[in-house]
């Protein structure tokens, strides 16, 4: 049986350190908002065939916007996300690409004020406060059942903290990304931090409901006992599954294209630190909780 709970201290002080720095990051640096959060201009084109992103992005830096984001729309549309553009400027980009990758149709030309931008970013902010309170909520109600010797509220909390420690890593690194090699966050972003969200309280879960099985089956043993071997048990099976995502991930990300690439690298990142905190973050927080609770009374 693995005995992970005897190099908990450790395991603590590594996820201590990396939250340090990315919180140190975000409190200096911030992150680098894009345009959904900030505000700019957004224009959709469609090709008569799939477009070329890079010669997109090219002939856009050479017609005076820096800094476009693209992302590809179905089979033969492509949004170009700028900061704003006035009409001089928008129809010197258009006649540039016309001329350099080929006849489209404009579907839309519109501006995201600093206002709507502001409103976006209360809402991604909400929707993750939102989720982690569901999470909270579902867990306490699956494990209503347990009473003794840990309580279902605090599996809940712990797999709440599980979450956070999730968030943070992956904002503290976009952080650094961002003011080390400007790397902006969008929408796209938030999507894929709830997606983080979803599959880390998934890996939780798992070992936590392995944990409550246990508990009823060695009734009497120490808590550390129960967890270790419950740990044990499930293990191999979060590993796996993480790593077949991740194999998938990290194909898309070396073969997905510009658009996606920053997308796939917050899951990429989410994942793996998802997998680690359910594993070495989760259960180790029920044993010190369930010590410190039983020191007090």
């Amino acid at each position: 049986m693995l005995k992970i709970l005897k190099y908990y201290k450790y395991l603590f002080a590594f996820s201590g350190i990396v939250l340090i720095a990315g919180i140190a990051s975000l409190s200096v640096y911030g992150l680098k908002l894009g345009i959904d959060f900030k505000g700019g201009t957004i224009t959709e084109l469609s090709y008569s065939a799939s477009p070329d992103i890079a010669k997109i992005r090219e002939v856009a830096s050479s017609a005076g916007v820096e800094g476009a984001q693209l992302q590809t729309v179905g089979t033969n549309g492509v949004l170009i996300k700028t900061g704003t553009l006035n009409s001089g400027q928008h129809d010197k980009l258009l006649s540039a690409l016309k001329d350099k990758t080929g006849t489209f149709e404009q579907k839309r030309f519109e501006f995201i004020g600093p206002v709507i931008g502001k409103e976006l970013r209360t809402d991604a902010i909400w929707q993750l406060i939102l989720v982690s309170l569901g999470i909270v909520l579902y867990i306490a109600y699956a494990f209503r059942r347990i009473q003794k010797p840990i309580t279902s509220w605090k599996f809940g909390w712990a797999a709440v903290i599980a979450l956070l420690h999730d968030l943070l890593v992956v904002l503290g690194i976009f952080s650094i990304l961002g003011h080390f090699k400007g790397i902006e966050i969008d929408s796209m972003f938030v999507t894929a931090m709830l997606t983080v969200l979803g599959f880390s309280v998934h890996d939780t879960i798992v070992v936590f409901d392995r944990i409550r099985e246990n508990i009823k089956v060695y009734a009497g043993q120490p808590i550390e006992f129960v967890i270790n071997h419950s740990i044990t048990q499930t293990i191999v099976r979060s590993l796996n599954t993480s790593l077949t995502v991740l194999f998938v991930l990290l194909a898309m990300l070396l073969f997905g294209g510009e658009s996606i690439r920053y997308f796939v690298l917050a899951l990429f990142i989410g994942i793996i630190t998802g997998t680690y905190s359910s594993i070495f973050v989760a259960s180790p927080l029920l044993v010190l909780w369930q010590k410190w609770s039983m020191r007090k009374t």
